[in-house]
């Protein structure tokens, strides 16, 4: 087996404390100068592991250049991994992944290699699946500015739309490919799996896609609020695009890789593109995955984690009603995890076993025409109690109901009444500064910090009880009646309203219990507008127990997850409507699956105490759906 990172790292540690011990300058240079000499591979010069520890076992590693497609002068670079012991002229399958976090001298930053070698970044699924031993070729490209490619990086824009078309198109073409060609991603790679489906090349023939983002605006602005990475994600990039790569590196490489160099604007092009807030902007518009997907039909395998904090499945519905062809899912209650990521004790981080197996035969079926040999839900969810079921499809609706919850007022103060009613009576208000971003500056789409702040669990109740008693606070909220039988919230929740006034408006869904103890389980904010406001939350599969209420909050932005600005205004809102699609959990069809070890840290996160109130409208449940 190749030395895994944790290995490499501890070497290059060793080594460093040595060049200190002695005197020796210590650094990735000095580690560098002290190894042996390894091979570097080229186009017409394979490498294989016995001649370079950092390329896997049974596979030999080549580099290639080629131009991207949209005349620009734009040169990529693709780091090859072919199976090992096959003939010069054996024809195999590609798999392909296209990102930002291929660079031999690390994915986000350095990491400490003593010398240069593929990307490990999808060492868990190279080995997890065996993929050399079944006969696929696997292709790690740079995008533009990354690694060894030049040009100016584009985050989701045409230019690496260009890249992904480019990199299907010559990956297919080589002499060694079937000519079919699978992606695979995790975060930034899986939305460039989504673009090259939205591109509809003929050589693409299977997508699998790990907790993407669907439409990019959303993971910068939530209908016109920024937040707090507008510019974090930006300095993110510009700094994965411009660390040094590893001194043994060819020089074709080492030249590409210095492009910013030279050209700097591309820095401050790319920092200027995040400060647009316009959803209805360009520069958002051709980065709109969900509405380019509309008729398209690549297979589709998919993961998202309901309740993760980092790339949110905010127009995921959207992306998937648009997508006409097979469609593959694991979804459910997880973080950003990959599928077979394991926790501190051992869990799947997904609580599925398989992940290895399923996603090959999801290859097998559609690069080289095996039929699987299990069958395999198209859909399996884990939904809010921790229960997985088999579907054919997401979501799946047993009725749409629009619920009307009236009015109210509030003041757009960033939640500074409520804290300030809950200081008065003895208890402390969270701070609604962001968390920042993460020690090490990262705040990409594979490293972002914590931004959310959780109410106090006294602040839901108080701000209920003053507006039960005719005070205007930061919010005010609207309850149902208790449901009578289990049922399902499932699908893109939608509020629609009238509000007068100037400022933000934040709303949130509660899963109330008979003890008081309530859930956050759906929010989303926006910018105030005049006339009629509609806005999507975010994708949801959230079970509501008999005997439980929902609860909707509309009121001001109250947490560090954005960074609205205040306007001080009291908000009338009137005409308030809701949208839910529903299901009954009485039909679900159980799969395999345990409980996600992380929904019981969002559970202990985003409970409050919040009693019911008076109900104003009824969720159908049971016999009524």
């Amino acid at each position: 087996m190749r030395r895994p990172r944790t290995a490499a790292l501890a070497a290059a540690s060793a080594l460093v404390t040595a060049s200190a011990l002695t005197g020796a300058l210590a650094g990735p240079a000095a580690a560098t100068s002290q190894a042996p000499a390894v091979a570097v591979a080229t186009a017409t010069d394979p490498v294989t592991h016995e001649q370079n520890d950092r390329v896997p076992e049974g596979s030999v590693w080549t580099q290639h250049y080629f131009p991207s497609s949209d005349g620009s002068g734009t040169e990529l670079h693709a780091d090859v991994l072919r199976p090992a012991g096959v003939p010069a002229n054996a024809k195999v399958p590609v798999i392909l992944s296209v990102g930002p976090y291929f660079g031999h001298a690390g994915q986000t930053g350095p990491e400490g290699w003593t010398h240069t070698g593929p990307s490990s970044r999808f060492e868990d699924f190279v080995e997890g699946a065996d993929l050399f031993a079944h006969g696929y070729a696997f292709v790690m490209v740079d995008l533009r500015g990354f690694g060894g490619s030049t040009g100016c990086l584009d985050w989701g824009g045409p230019g690496e739309q260009a890249d992904v078309r480019a990199a299907i198109d010559w990956a297919a073409k080589q002499p060694w490919s079937t000519g079919k060609v699978g992606m695979y991603g995790k975060s930034y790679d899986a939305v460039t799996g989504l673009i090259g489906n939205d591109l509809d090349q003929r050589p693409l023939k299977a997508v699998v896609a790990q907790e993407p983002v669907w439409d990019m605006y959303q993971y910068i602005y939530s209908n016109g609020v920024p937040r707090p990475n507008v510019t974090g994600t930006a300095d993110a990039y510009n700094g994965i695009a411009t660390f040094d790569q590893m001194a043994d590196d060819d020089a074709h490489y080492l030249a590409n890789s210095r492009y910013e160099q030279t050209h700097p604007e591309c820095l401050t092009e790319n920092s200027a593109g995040y400060r647009i807030a316009d959803q209805r902007d360009e520069h958002w518009t051709s980065r709109d995955l969900a509405r380019m997907a509309k008729g398209t039909d690549t297979p589709l395998f998919v993961t998202q984690g309901f309740i993760e904090n980092n790339t949110k499945p905010e127009e995921m519905q959207e992306y998937l009603d648009n997508h006409h062809g097979v469609e593959r899912g694991w979804l459910g209650q997880w973080d950003h995890v990959r599928g077979g990521d394991r926790v501190g004790d051992g869990r799947l981080a997904m609580g599925r076993e398989g992940w290895y197996d399923e996603t090959l035969s999801f290859y097998d079926q559609y690069l080289k025409g095996i039929e699987p040999t299990v069958r395999y839900p198209a859909y399996s969810v884990e939904d809010s109690t921790g229960a997985w079921r088999a579907q054919r499809t997401w979501p799946v609706v047993e009725r749409s109901v629009t619920l009307s919850l009236g009015g109210g007022s509030y003041v757009d103060d960033g939640g500074a009444s409520a804290g300030a009613a809950l200081a008065g009576s003895g208890g402390t208000a969270a701070p609604r500064t962001s968390d920042g971003p993460s020690p090490s500056g990262e705040w990409d789409m594979e490293n972002a910090p914590r931004t959310d702040r959780v109410a106090p669990k006294g602040l839901a109740a108080g701000q209920a009880r003053r507006q039960q008693a005719g005070e205007i606070t930061s919010s005010f909220f609207v309850w149902s009646k208790p449901v009578k039988h289990d049922v399902r919230v499932t699908g893109t929740p939608r509020i629609s309203l009238n509000a007068r006034g100037e400022g933000n408006i934040m709303l949130k869904l509660y899963d109330v219990g008979p003890d008081g103890k309530a859930v956050m389980f759906d929010e989303q904010v926006s910018l105030l507008e005049p006339g009629r406001l509609a806005v999507d939350l975010k994708a949801t599969d959230w079970t509501l127990a008999a005997g439980h209420v929902l609860a909707v909050e509309i009121g001001s932005i109250q947490t560090g997850s954005w960074r609205d600005t205040p306007s001080g205004q009291t908000i009338e809102v009137k005409g308030a409507r809701l949208r839910l699609a529903l299901d009954d959990p009485a039909d679900d069809v159980a799969t395999a699956g345990d409980r996600s070890p992380f929904l019981d840290t969002y559970l202990s996160q985003y409970t409050v105490n919040l009693p019911a109130g008076p109900a104003t409208f009824t969720v159908p449940s049971g016999s009524r759906l």
